[in-house]
């Protein structure tokens, strides 16, 4: 119990119900993160507590449907990481529980400006902004720095980023652009840019490492992953776009009505710590941590130095928007022959 102790801290552990570590054996956990970070912050929580922890790995619209889809059944207890708008709009449908964890004092204000959006049903747990990056060895003059730059002909075919439906990272793209452009010529601009898509990717993160091994020429991308490429060896060059972008809130919720309610709310105390939340560089993920005790890994994209459109977290991640653009990206783009 020290370790325990030690780590989650007595505030956390306080508010536990007597007995809760001999209740609490397994948890069932749905991680959106990359899949090096869901091993090792499992296995970190295992250590820990002695708590068994059953991880899923998915893309954020991909666990979205599935929590949807068991919500008369759940299987799930947490819901961690992924961009935030999903989980918000979970919040709204009521898939997930409102818990105000004991951590909430020691974390960043966009942090606990999301719980507070979502009546305490989903919190932030890191932050990232979007951007692209793209491979210096297939562009080497007049590099791309804007979006708009992403229509240039000579990039037809040489451009990745994944499908909002599955992908939050992609979600984000198009929540953004909306906001930067006005929802009429965002999806004008998405429509130029589909030729010179060559695929929509699953997953958010797959178009960098396309671009990273060549198979493509730009990656848009969360520009933590493209970092991470770069940190690699792998020849990408990170951009903010020159516009303006949107950003994510990483979020994290419980799921209402799963199994292990217990272990839920422990694991959902100790990641909020800033031990935990370190554990993220050391899987080669560099994005700022929502605890302000938590050291930010030196090769995460400073925020600060980035053009960051004031993203409306509340009505891009609401049911009502989420589901419309959507429905109008599947009418619009992804219908259109490739």
């Amino acid at each position: 119990m020290t370790r325990r102790f030690t780590l989650i801290g007595a505030a956390a552990l306080a508010l536990l119900p007597a007995g809760a570590f001999a209740q609490a054996n397994e948890l069932v956990l749905y991680c959106t993160v990359g899949e090096e970070w869901c091993r090792a912050q499992s296995e970190a929580f295992t250590r820990e507590t002695g708590i068994k922890v059953l991880m899923t790995r998915k893309s954020s619209g991909e666990t979205f449907a599935q929590i949807k889809a068991e919500a008369a059944q759940p299987r799930g207890d947490v819901w961690w990481g992924g961009t935030g708008d999903p989980h918000l709009q979970a919040a709204q449908e009521g898939l997930t529980e409102e818990y105000r964890s004991p951590m909430l004092t020691e974390l960043q204000p966009w942090a606990v400006a999301q719980a507070e959006t979502s009546g305490y049903r989903t919190v932030g747990i890191y932050a990232g902004a979007l951007g692209y990056g793209y491979n210096s060895t297939r562009v080497t003059e007049n590099p791309p720095s804007c979006w708009k730059d992403l229509l240039d002909p000579r990039f037809k075919d040489e451009i990745q980023v994944a499908n909002p439906n599955s992908s939050g990272t992609a979600y984000t793209m198009l929540a953004t652009l909306v906001q930067l452009m006005g929802e009429d010529e965002a999806f004008a601009y998405l429509k130029a840019l589909h030729a010179n898509v060559s695929q929509y990717t699953k997953s958010g993160s797959a178009p960098i490492r396309a671009a990273a091994t060549g198979e493509t020429t730009i990656g848009i991308v969360f520009m933590h992953d493209a970092v991470a490429q770069a940190v690699e060896g792998a020849p990408i060059v990170t951009v903010a776009p020159c516009e303006g972008t949107g950003y994510e809130v990483g979020s994290m919720s419980l799921i209402k009505g799963g199994p292990n309610p217990e272990a839920a709310r422990i694991w959902y105390d100790w990641a909020l710590t800033a031990k935990a939340q370190e554990i993220g560089a050391t899987a080669k993920s560099f994005q700022v941590p929502s605890n302000v005790n938590a050291a930010t890994p030196p090769e995460a994209p400073k925020l600060a130095d980035i053009k960051l459109i004031d993203y409306d977290f509340a009505k891009y991640g609401s049911s009502e928007v989420r589901t419309a653009l959507l429905a109008r990206w599947d009418a619009e783009i992804g219908a259109l022959p490739k």
